[in-house]
């Protein structure tokens, strides 16, 4: 590669980097129900529209909604219980609660914007305290705005992997440094909703405790074989549990 070509190339990355750098921080803003302060480059109304029109396809992936219009309106109500009497009910997110046809997969998850979603292989297992304390977590997720803070790193993370690549041979590196920094937030992304989760029983009247109880079942689910914590974007349920014990103290007393 002539001199000149090369020079050009390092200053055409290092715009890029810079630029990606310069997004990140006037992207900065303190979330409102937090108070964290996060990376986020989309409104509100944006991530309810892409949880509106993900959210088909994410139940048909899990076998569609489970035929049961009455287990149905139970997960509703619990979760618009949860909602009305938290501060979630003063966020501008639409959130609606779906049970999964799915009797084989332990999971729950939530969409930007409110769209949560609840397997059948899991609510088989709760009672209606654990319900609560799993559609908490969720909402937590939501008013955390998780996935658009995951969003937004993911794409400062890629601006910055096309820098390093065109400016020399770094981009693969770059690119690896992200995804582990993404693993590393998804845990304190897991945490927080389990806090959150927490406080949303309460204020609904439901035993916080019965949140522990959601992570025994968790971890029975896992097996033996669980990925261990460093490979994975969730912590540990023994350190969960911890953590929704200290929530728990800091909560009761309100």
């Amino acid at each position: 590669m002539r001199r000149g070509s090369w020079r050009i190339r390092i200053l055409i990355g290092l715009a890029i980097v810079a630029f990606a750098f310069i997004r990140r921080c006037s992207n900065q803003e303190e979330n409102p129900y937090t108070g964290r302060t996060q990376n986020i480059d989309m409104t509100a109304e944006q991530e309810i529209a892409i949880g509106l029109q993900s959210a088909p396809e994410m139940a048909q992936q899990h076998g569609g909604l489970y035929p049961d219009e009455r287990l149905q309106n139970l997960v509703d109500a619990v979760g618009q219980k949860l909602v009305k009497s938290s501060i979630a009910n003063q966020t501008p997110y639409e959130y609606d609660f779906h049970l999964l046809a799915d009797d084989r997969t332990v999971n729950a998850f939530a969409l930007p914007g409110g769209q949560i979603f609840i397997t059948y292989a899991l609510f088989s297992q709760l009672n209606e305290a654990q319900l609560a304390g799993v559609l908490g977590h969720e909402i937590g997720h939501v008013l955390g705005r998780h996935s658009a803070e995951r969003i937004a790193e993911s794409t400062f993370w890629q601006t910055l992997a096309t820098g390093a690549s065109v400016g020399g041979d770094m981009g693969n590196l770059v690119a690896g440094i992200g995804q582990n920094t993404l693993l590393t937030n998804g845990r304190n992304d897991e945490l927080e909703s389990d806090e959150l989760g927490v406080l949303f029983m309460i204020e609904a009247g439901y035993d916080p405790y019965q949140m522990i109880e959601v992570m025994k079942i968790l971890k029975a689910a896992a097996g033996p074989n669980r990925v261990p914590e460093f490979q994975s974007t969730h912590p540990d349920p023994e350190n969960r549990i911890e953590k929704i014990q200290e929530a728990i103290q800091k909560y009761s007393g309100r």
